[in-house]
């Protein structure tokens, strides 16, 4: 039977080498985007959403190099999964990078009003969604399970803190029909960010999938994304 040769196992080593500059991209693009909101920053803002064309011609070169390593011959089962989980890798990303703008775009919205309550609950929900996919992204190219686990199990945690900001703002939105409008789009900011979290969570359960063989649910709760 062939072997592997040295110039497959290149390409699936620089696949992930790029794979990881994206997600680096991506996680870069959601901090700013969180930035951009909280210090009201719309020049932060617009450079966020200028950069989303950059990560969908990192997704669209990404795919093309996955289907032309697929056309090879003689590639073993883990390969197959290793590949058919990038091509699943660059659509968690492109989609994590959309809702970074999506925050941007709300961060212009908001950029000329004060804020009625400290935005300390959704900066906390962006550092841990940010830690999901960091860590996500290292279970994959370390085959690390510990990470996978972890990645799973943060995202309770993610959904804990969403179910909470959601139910103190429909409550002062009853009290105080005023914030209305500046609430409701801090609420979208949640939900983008619990939406993010939930395509790390993805990203782990491929992993999972490349070292068992077995496409599983592993996180508690898991939405449509």
């Amino acid at each position: 039977m062939p072997t592997r040769s040295s110039r497959f196992d290149n390409a699936l080593r620089d696949l992930q080498e790029d794979l990881l500059r994206m997600a680096s991209f991506t996680e870069a693009m959601l901090d700013e985007a969180v930035r951009s909101l909280t210090e009201q920053d719309v020049s932060l803002a617009n450079e966020v959403i200028r950069k989303d064309d950059i990560v969908d011609d990192m997704d669209i070169d990404i795919e093309i190099r996955c289907m032309r390593l697929l056309a090879l011959q003689h590639l073993g089962s883990k390969d197959l999964r290793v590949i058919g989980t990038a091509l699943k890798l660059i659509s968690d990303l492109e989609r994590i990078g959309d809702y970074s703008v999506d925050i941007a775009r709300t961060a212009k919205v908001l950029a000329g009003v004060q804020y009625f309550k400290p935005l300390e609950d959704i900066t906390r929900m962006a550092e841990l969604t940010k830690g999901m996919v960091r860590d996500a992204l290292t279970a994959f190219v370390r085959s690390d399970m510990k990470l996978v686990y972890k990645v799973c199990e943060e995202d309770a945690n993610i959904d804990a803190l969403w179910d909470s900001l959601l139910e103190e703002l429909i409550e002062r939105m009853s009290r105080e029909p005023t914030i209305c409008r500046q609430a409701t789009h801090l609420l979208l900011v949640a939900r983008y960010l619990e939406r993010i979290a939930d395509h790390a969570t993805n990203v782990a359960e491929r992993v999972a999938y490349i070292e068992t063989g077995k496409l599983e649910q592993l996180a508690a709760s898991h939405g449509p994304t």
